[in-house]
């Protein structure tokens, strides 16, 4: 008999409600200490990525190469979460499920993103502290660290709705890769379900509300190197829009909730509501119908 190295959608939706169980049942001081390693694993997927591409994102000719590359990198980040372990925030907005299913309690699920998400904050800002004080900021003749800068100037600088919708559809992708990772019962295949849809969200050019974690506060660090600074070749509006504040208001507020909505209702919530809710409407309607018509 043939043997399946994966599952279907529906054993998946079951499947990520008990995992889901699982994370809110864990001591909060795990939750936090996985969620700073989480942190951290994002923040070295995001440093290499940029590593391997600035030269391209340097150039505008040669800008959507930059991201083909660094997309076929940043999943390494995702995969040492999944298959490491770790507890990443924008993956686990997938708990509403077993919120939805009954399994879970709200609050549970929300002192779960409190600790994950804090965790995250801590694990991908001490990543961007090293990389800032590493001196690997000056390669290419400091134009690594110029592209830092300008790449964290342009996340505060987005509209408050193109920052949400933009979290919006990169959750949905990385939710999806963790999903299918789920899915799959090999290594091999968890490495495949995370490398393809991740490659798509960094390609596509989405916010990730920890990968901005390292991205943005790397930039406002590497601001106080004049070198960097004349690398970026931006204006002195730029520059100073780029700190703390608008790092929060301007990209953290609206890009996480963005990912909230796109993991919480447009994986976990519609997978649930088709294998689950609308299964048992379906396996409760063909119980309750006449005995004549079952005849028929």
């Amino acid at each position: 008999m043939e043997t399946k190295n994966y599952l279907p959608p529906s054993e998946i939706t079951n499947t990520a409600i008990q995992i889901g169980i699982k994370k809110v049942g864990m001591k909060y001081s795990n939750q936090f200490i996985l969620a700073i390693l989480a942190g951290a694993f994002i923040a070295f997927a995001a440093e290499g990525s940029n590593m391997a591409a600035f030269n391209l994102f340097a150039k505008p000719e040669t800008y959507g190469l930059g991201k083909v590359l660094a997309g076929a990198i940043f999943g390494t980040g995702l995969m040492m979460v999944v298959l490491a372990g770790g507890e990443l925030f924008t993956g686990n907005t997938l708990i509403l499920g077993g919120v939805l299913d009954g399994k879970v309690k709200f609050k549970d699920m929300l002192k779960n993103w409190f600790f994950v998400y804090c965790g995250n904050f801590i694990g991908a800002i001490l990543l961007a502290y090293m990389m800032v004080h590493s001196g690997l900021y000056n390669s290419g003749a400091n134009v690594l660290g110029g592209v830092t800068i300008k790449i964290a100037s342009y996340k505060v600088g987005l509209p408050f709705m193109s920052a949400f919708y933009l979290g919006v559809m990169c959750n949905m992708l990385v939710c999806l890769a963790v999903w299918m990772a789920y899915g799959a019962k090999d290594m091999v295949g968890k490495i495949l379900a995370i490398f393809f849809p991740i490659w798509l969200f960094i390609t596509s050019g989405f916010e990730h509300s920890i990968a901005n974690m390292y991205y943005i506060p790397a930039g406002i660090l590497a601001k106080a190197n004049p070198s960097w600074v004349t690398e970026s070749h931006l204006g002195s509006q730029a520059l100073a829009n780029l700190n703390w504040g608008t790092f929060v208001i301007n990209n953290l507020v609206p890009v996480t909730l963005g990912n909230i909505v796109g993991g919480s209702f447009f994986v976990a919530g519609v997978y649930w509501f088709v294998y689950i809710k609308n299964d048992v409407k379906a396996e409760r309607a063909l119980i309750n119908q006449p005995r004549s018509n079952a005849a028929k």
